[in-house]
């Protein structure tokens, strides 16, 4: 049996159907349908059960036969203040989550993320020297990783834990305001015509990975059972939110670009700059090459077109 916890999100929801892909329904997902809006991500995919995230944390002594753990679930929001929340939500569940692993032998891949590097002035490689949080979402997942790596000598399962970067894609429209420019793009052309960008964005550079490809790293960890480590997930190139606009305009007739001020709450919070180390990826054998912006783009707007960006029935 496999868990994916926020199996109903974004990434969790396209893990379990890429699991689907693979004759795989023996799936439990674990999320919380408070937003209500995550229930769609549920409609293309096949599994046994569903679990509120509090139920499954309180009861989670009698799994006994879960073979892994895809751990996705996690406040997400960057600009949330509260750190009590968050560190309840993201860092002790987590650690639950890993002792239950640790004590069952269970399989746990988790996500880790990209904003653990800040600024990135140090670079972007998984070394605690480049690591500097500017936001309690953040610390939230270096602070993990951190407790991670003080108890590696104690695990003796497979744990990975993947630093996602600025991940877009089909299954993301209950995000609002995290979801990725993409689909803000696709709905302001929708509903005003054009494309708003902060004044600047052609200098703001981050790493896009399309979540297919964040996918196809997740399952090869699944197919790899003795590698461990935590570990970039991005594609090692930075690209402008400006290229993206471009590309977009050319994919919807008579659209605009227009630049608004950069807003003062996330001055000091925000990355301009991101892109993947992946030396140590690629060291452990991952060899498949990363979709390219244009193309990702491309078929995430198709799914926006022609299904509101959701997936489909098999």
């Amino acid at each position: 049996m496999i868990v994916v916890t926020g199996g109903a999100g974004f990434i969790g929801s396209n893990i379990v159907h890429k699991l689907n892909e693979r004759g795989i329904y023996d799936i439990i997902i674990v999320d919380s349908l408070k937003n209500s809006a995550k229930q769609r991500n549920l409609n293309a995919l096949k599994f046994i059960d569903f679990i509120d995230k509090e139920d499954f944390l309180n009861n989670l002594n009698s799994f006994k036969k879960i073979s892994v753990i895809f751990h996705n679930g996690a406040c997400s929001n960057t600009m949330e203040t509260d750190g009590k929340y968050m560190m309840k939500n993201n860092y002790e569940y987590s650690k639950e989550l890993l002792a239950y692993c640790v004590n069952n032998k269970t399989r746990f891949i988790y996500a880790s993320s990209a904003s653990v590097y800040g600024n990135g002035l140090n670079g972007f490689r998984e070394e605690k020297n480049c690591e500097y949080p500017l936001n309690v979402y953040a610390f939230s997942k270096y602070i993990f990783d951190q407790y991670l790596r003080n108890n590696w000598s104690k695990i003796n399962t497979q744990v990975v834990g993947l630093r996602y970067f600025n991940v877009y894609g089909q299954q993301e429209n209950h995000k609002g305001k995290m979801a990725s420019v993409i689909n803000h793009f696709h709905n302001e052309i929708k509903s005003e015509g054009k494309m708003k960008l902060f004044e600047g964005s052609d200098g703001f550079l981050r790493d896009f990975i399309y979540v297919d490809d964040v996918v196809d790293v997740n399952l090869f960890f699944f197919d790899n059972p003795l590698i461990k480590g935590i570990f970039n997930c991005g594609t090692g190139k930075a690209e402008s939110f400006l290229k993206i606009a471009k590309i977009m305009e050319s994919l919807y007739e008579g659209t605009k670009i227009e630049f608004v001020p950069f807003p003062d709450a996330l001055k000091g919070k925000y990355q301009t700059f991101t892109q993947a180390d992946l030396k140590n990826l690629r060291s452990v054998g991952y060899k498949k090459e990363f979709t390219s912006l244009e193309e990702g783009v491309k078929k995430y707007v198709k799914y926006l077109k022609e299904n509101d960006g959701y997936l489909t029935k098999g």
